[in-house]
């Protein structure tokens, strides 16, 4: 009923809009003179006029729009909408032979617009006036006056003026200093932010970068955090495809964010030319790395994806998010367990995949240090079992996940891992199917990892728990790890273990500090955090590559292929059956040392070695001959 009502008093305060502009533009055309023969005979049209513009205006949706929101399309549509009636008005008075002068219809098309549009604009002020007191607003301030930066300030302006002052922005760029966009001024760089917050009364900073480097932003999100203010960023162009911006899409700044690494960038016509129009299975296409491969992967058109997995929940919640959102795709959700050789062997012969990403895997350390029979046979005959069935099926191409684990290991997981790698690389020498390994470490915000742990140890009041005060660990995005793991898809010949650049390695202690304060809350203070020694099977620092492997470069600036020593088919053979047949622990990590020299079983710290010591970034680097990379946890 109100919708109604507003609906009929637009239409008749634009009749008498319509009434007026004819008659203004009389006085403009004769200067003020009066003209009554003129007069009589727009008086005599009038109602035609009415008719005609308040049909187009109607046709044009002038009377289903909120005026409160009015903005540059608003204006685009009152002024197409007055141009039609024009042109059907003109027509029918030259048709109808009336006699005005020609320069009558522009004035009045003129007139008509100004005074719609005033209209409406006047709607938009009233109702601003009526917006919450200045007092009751939260007054924001923008880091970024970009792009991103300025569709917020418009969303602000327009939508949340209500709830929201925005002050103005702060931008590094010294061209754009004192520059307004949509009203507001940016008031500094970056580095006078704190001054800014003081001296304006700032609650909130929205950080609108989304595509800066992740140093930049570190430091950025360092300074917001020393005044206090609520902190919100734009997602980051991994999160934010569509590209509009607005208020619902922010975010609180989060742990990622302090870590980020300069953006990714993928050839992704070439990825899209390797997966286009192929069958495509992934194992473990339930798990963190495992479903994000298949969002990446459906983007790609492949013919066919195949979801292989042993959860049955996990399975079914991947299966049915793509359907949602690529319900042309070929999806096929399948159960079972990878070490299952004659399950395995029957998924093969009837999808016949021809690109085959091998995720499922064992993976917390701790766990399989206890129960080593299950990491030997999920780790490594389950990966033998879907790589020799991709070779007997002839797949194109077998990519496998491994981790930084797998380099001078201490813990079964690592070790199995090896294993692993061992037994493609020696299949590639075999098959015409190409196999590869891809290492990385650990990935943020998947199964297990730390961050998850350590948000819950917070709502719980802590403590926060951690191993030893110096452990470090290397970290990328679960979108990162994936995308890399598909470029480096386009890289493999056969044979290799690919390995990632994965920055620099962060310390666990000022992760959790950072966590803490990003809570609102102060280290030691509000929340304890207890160091519990490290568990078995774990290393206060992941080293990257052994002292005896350097790398190569690839095509892709963050991928580099690791040099290993040719693989012992003898040995390697006889090994596995050994290992195969074992029952006993002692019996299982004799033949894993076997098959990995460099295995060395955990030790208590202060018996450790240099190997598991704190290394340095310089002697890292050193022993690389590289930049810090490593490789890592599906």
């Amino acid at each position: 009923m109100r919708s109604k009502f507003i609906t009929l008093a637009l239409m008749l305060v634009d009749a008498a809009l319509v009434m007026l502009a004819p008659c203004l533009a009389l006085l403009v055309r004769f200067e003020g003179a009066g003209n009554d023969y003129y007069f009589a005979i727009i008086l005599h049209y009038l109602p035609v006029a009415i008719f005609i513009r308040l049909s187009v205006f109607y046709a044009f949706g002038l009377y289903h729009r909120l005026w409160r929101y009015a903005s540059i399309n608003e204006l685009l549509a009152i002024s197409g909408a007055v141009t039609v009636s024009s042109i059907f008005l003109t027509v029918y008075l030259l048709l109808a032979d009336s006699g005005l002068p020609k320069s009558l219809y522009l004035l009045s098309w003129f007139f008509n617009i100004l005074l719609i549009g005033s209209s409406r604009l006047f709607i938009r002020i009233i109702h601003q006036l009526r917006q919450v007191p200045h007092n009751q607003r939260v007054k924001v301030l923008i880091v970024g006056a970009g792009d991103a930066g300025a569709m917020l300030a418009r969303e602000i302006n327009h939508r949340y003026y209500e709830t929201k002052e925005l002050v103005g922005f702060v931008d590094d760029d010294p061209y754009k200093r004192d520059k307004l966009l949509f009203g507001a001024r940016v008031l500094g760089s970056s580095e006078d932010i704190r001054k800014i917050t003081q001296n304006q009364a700032i609650k909130e900073i929205i950080i609108a970068m989304p595509s800066v480097k992740g140093t930049v932003l570190r430091r950025i999100i360092k300074i917001c955090q020393a005044t206090g203010c609520s902190i919100q960023k734009v997602p980051g162009l991994f999160e934010l495809l569509d590209g509009k911006v607005t208020v619902q899409q922010l975010r609180n700044v989060d742990i990622e964010d302090l870590l980020q690494r300069d953006p990714v960038k993928l050839d992704m016509p070439q990825i899209k030319t390797r997966l286009a129009n192929k069958r495509v299975l992934v194992t473990g296409a339930g798990g963190s790395i495992g479903s994000e491969l298949c969002r990446q992967i459906a983007q790609m058109t492949p013919a066919s994806l195949s979801l292989l997995g042993k959860g049955e929940n996990s399975i079914y919640e991947i299966e049915r998010e793509l359907r949602g959102k690529y319900p042309e795709l070929s999806i096929e959700p399948i159960i079972a367990d990878v070490r299952d050789r004659q399950r395995i062997d029957s998924i093969f012969s009837r999808v016949k995949p021809q690109i085959v990403f091998h995720a499922a895997a064992h993976k917390h350390v701790p766990l399989m240090e206890r129960q080593p029979e299950e990491a030997v046979r999920n780790n490594i005959f389950g990966t033998q079992a879907v790589a020799e069935a991709a070779d007997r099926y002839n797949s194109e191409t077998f990519i496998m996940i491994s981790t930084d684990k797998a380099v001078n290991p201490t813990s079964i997981m690592g070790t199995t891992k090896r294993v692993a790698e061992m037994i493609i690389q020696n299949l590639n020498n075999l098959s015409p199917t190409k196999f590869a390994a891809v290492r990385f470490g650990n990935v943020l915000g998947s199964r297990g990892s730390v961050v998850p742990l350590f948000k819950k140890q917070i709502a719980a009041g802590g403590p926060l728990t951690i191993t030893h005060p110096d452990m470090r660990r290397y970290f990328m995005t679960i979108p990162e790890a994936s995308q890399l793991v598909l470029q480096a898809l386009t890289q493999a010949q056969g044979g290799e273990v690919f390995v990632l650049d994965m920055g620099q390695p962060v310390k666990i202690l000022d992760m959790a500090q950072d966590l803490i304060r990003l809570s609102g809350l102060e280290p030691d203070r509000d929340i304890l955090i207890k160091f519990t020694g490290l568990r078995p099977g774990e290393k206060l620092f992941e080293e990257l590559l052994t002292a005896e492997e350097g790398t190569n470069a690839t095509k892709h600036a963050k991928i580099f292929k690791a040099n290993l020593k040719a693989i012992d088919q003898p040995a390697l053979v006889s090994n596995l059956r050994d290992l195969k047949n074992a029952i006993e622990r002692d019996e299982i990590l004799s033949l894993l040392a076997n098959l990995v020299p460099t295995y060395t079983a955990f030790v208590a710290p202060e018996k450790q070695n240099n190997v598991n010591k704190v290394v340095p970034d310089e002697a890292v680097n050193e022993r690389m001959d590289l930049n810090p990379v490593t490789v890592g946890l599906q």
